[in-house]
C-alpha cells in the first residue's frame, strides 16, 4: 500500500485532498483483500461489473481526467497564476461533484463513457495495481500543483465537450468518483460472498 502521508504543512483544503486519496487507497486495498481471483473477478448478473471491473474503471477515469488537466496546469504555472483561494469547487462544481457521491440517485445513473469503460474481465491484482499508480499519479499532481489557483485555472471536461471545470473542481471529482466506485465495489463483494455462503451450505 500507499507510504504517502498528509503533508502537515499543506494548507487545509490540499490536506483534505489529500487524504481523501488516502482513505480511497486503503478502501480498495481492503475491497480487495482475501479475494480470490474468481471472486475478484465474478458478476452478480449480466452486464453488471465485477470488483475488478470497479477498479479498472477508476484507474482508466483517473488518467484520463488528469490528462486534461496537466496542460492548463503547465499554463497557469508558466503565467504565474498562484493560489490566492482554497481549492475547492463553485456552485455547479458542486453541484456536479455531489451527483457522483454514493449511493447514486435515479438521475445519476448515467452509463460511463466509452474511453473509461472498464476491460473485459481484467484479473483483480493487476486492476487493483492500476488503481494504486493512478491513485500515485493524481496524488503526484495534486502535490506539484498545490501552489497553483486551483479554483481558477479551468480546465476542458474530457466528456463532455464545450464543458469547463476548475482544476479545483477535477480534483474533487476524482475522489467522489472513487468513492462512488467503491461503495459499488462492496456491494458486489458482499453480493458475491453471499452467493457463495448459500452455495456451501446447499443440499448436496
Amino acid at each position: 500500500m500507499s507510504s504517502r502521508t498528509v503533508d502537515a504543512t499543506a494548507p487545509a483544503d490540499i490536506k483534505e485532498l489529500q487524504n481523501q486519496l488516502e482513505v480511497a487507497e486503503r478502501e480498495a486495498g481492503a475491497l480487495v483483500a482475501g479475494l480470490s481471483e474468481e471472486q475478484g473477478t465474478g458478476r452478480t448478473e449480466a452486464g453488471s461489473w465485477s470488483v475488478a471491473e470497479c477498479l479498472d474503471h477508476l484507474a482508466t477515469a483517473n488518467r484520463v481526467y488528469l490528462g486534461a488537466m496537466q496542460e492548463p496546469a503547465h499554463r497557469a504555472r508558466k503565467h504565474g497564476r498562484f493560489r490566492s483561494r482554497p481549492a475547492r469547487p463553485g456552485f455547479v462544481g458542486r453541484l456536479f461533484v455531489s451527483s457522483l457521491e454514493p449511493p447514486p440517485v435515479w438521475w445519476s445513473r448515467l452509463k460511463a463513457p466509452r474511453k473509461i469503460r472498464p476491460r473485459t474481465g481484467p484479473p483483480l491484482a493487476e486492476a487493483f495495481a492500476s488503481f494504486v499508480a493512478s491513485q500515485a499519479d493524481v496524488y503526484a499532481f495534486l502535490s506539484a500543483n498545490a501552489d497553483l489557483d486551483l479554483a481558477a485555472v479551468r480546465f476542458p471536461n474530457p466528456f463532455v465537450r464545450g464543458i469547463w471545470f476548475s482544476l479545483a473542481t477535477g480534483l474533487h471529482v476524482i475522489t467522489a468518483h472513487e468513492r462512488r466506485h467503491l461503495w459499488q465495489g462492496w456491494g458486489v463483494r458482499r453480493a458475491i460472498e453471499h452467493a457463495d455462503r448459500q452455495g456451501s451450505t446447499a443440499p448436496r
